[in-house]
């Protein structure tokens, strides 16, 4: 299989490092384990490990290879794993933050060309997780595409209420309904899915993403499990991402559910998906408006008109809010950084005038 089936595009090879090209092959990454990769290529499929300098030079998990990552490899003799030397720029990247008050990162996917992100028309139904996808993608300059599925469980008349719910959020995006229990829809998702381009599928545990690749795939290859009647809400059913090729050539990525995403630096991806509030936040009286209780505030008046909703501000405050405290989060760390970068040197010089003393 060439390099171009399985995406390698014009962007990457304007990208390609001359002298890592003339020594190592390119390869791509198809699923990660905690010990290791699964790499695909000219070659074929094989396993791989990470080199030892790239494995420990790297500052976190953002220099570490994902699935869909471009990877240069060096190929063994015999049939041990392959060694994965670099990884290529990333065109798009999927991440969300860690448990925690550390500031970190778990990577998702790389390399993203469209994300079908799917919302589920049962009790599970949630505009404001919705919200936090599409800034999550749009911060990744991935094109989104809402898949509303469960489509079978409501009436025409409520499906389109919530179509319309959500063309109010993002009115440029794509949105496409579908059941995986009737197979109704499934044909134009297939139509969505290009030769030699990137998808994955995005969403909460029980939506169906699972089940829809399962129809994708034209077979039962992966695991489902049903939803929790006593409460709607799924179960876990993929524990790792993997990268598989479809029969007509496109190229999809099934992520494990995930309810929270706790995004943050994601000023691109608010801008995208809250442009209607932040061109109200332009037009506010005082440059400074916080939007609580300013006179002439043009958001808390689109509120009280109803032009916005209460509930979608608050999703939007909440999330510029996490993106500012990480930003000085950030800063606080250069800042740490610098100063442990300066009494290194300064331990450093000490250490060799006092050999040389």
């Amino acid at each position: 299989m060439n390099l171009e089936q399985l995406g390698f595009s014009d962007w990457h090879q304007d990208r390609v490092d001359p002298s890592q090209g003339e020594k190592f092959e390119i390869a791509r990454v198809t699923t990660v384990h905690r010990d290791g990769y699964v790499i695909v290529g000219e070659k074929g499929t094989t396993s791989a490990k990470s080199r030892g300098k790239l494995k420990f030079a790297a500052d976190s998990a953002l220099e570490l290879p994902t699935v869909g990552d471009w990877v240069y490899v060096k190929y063994p003799q015999d049939d041990s794993f392959a060694a994965i030397q670099a990884v290529f720029p990333r065109k798009s990247l999927l991440k969300r933050k860690t448990s925690g008050k550390r500031v970190e990162f778990q990577l998702i996917a790389a390399n993203i060309d469209v994300a079908l992100i799917i919302q589920s028309l049962d009790a599970d139904y949630n505009l404001r997780r919705l919200e936090r996808y599409l800034v999550m993608v749009n911060e990744s300059h991935i094109q989104p595409v809402v898949s509303l599925s469960k489509r079978d469980l409501v009436h025409a008349d409520e499906l389109a209420e919530k179509v319309a719910e959500v063309r109010n959020l993002m009115p440029q995006v794509r949105i496409v309904a579908f059941s995986n229990a009737e197979g109704s829809g499934l044909a134009e998702i297939e139509g969505l899915l290009m030769p030699g381009q990137t998808y994955c599928l995005l969403g909460s545990s029980g939506v169906g993403k699972t089940t829809l690749l399962n129809n994708l795939l034209g077979e039962e290859r992966l695991e489902t499990q049903a939803v929790r009647e006593k409460d709607g809400k799924g179960r876990h059913t993929t524990s790792a991402r993997e990268l598989l090729l479809l029969k007509n050539g496109s190229l999809i990525v099934d992520t494990p559910g995930m309810r929270e995403l706790g995004n943050i630096d994601v000023e691109m991806g608010l801008s995208e998906t809250f442009d209607d509030i932040e061109l109200l936040a332009t037009q506010c009286r005082f440059r400074d408006c916080s939007h609580t209780k300013e006179q002439g505030c043009a958001v808390l008046a689109a509120i009280e008109k109803r032009e916005i909703s209460l509930e979608r501000y608050g999703n939007y405050e909440k999330m510029a809010r996490d993106a500012a405290r990480h930003e000085a989060s950030q800063i606080e760390k250069r800042r740490r950084d610098k100063k442990s970068g300066r009494f290194y040197k300064t331990v450093m010089k000490h250490n060799v005038k006092k050999r040389w003393s």
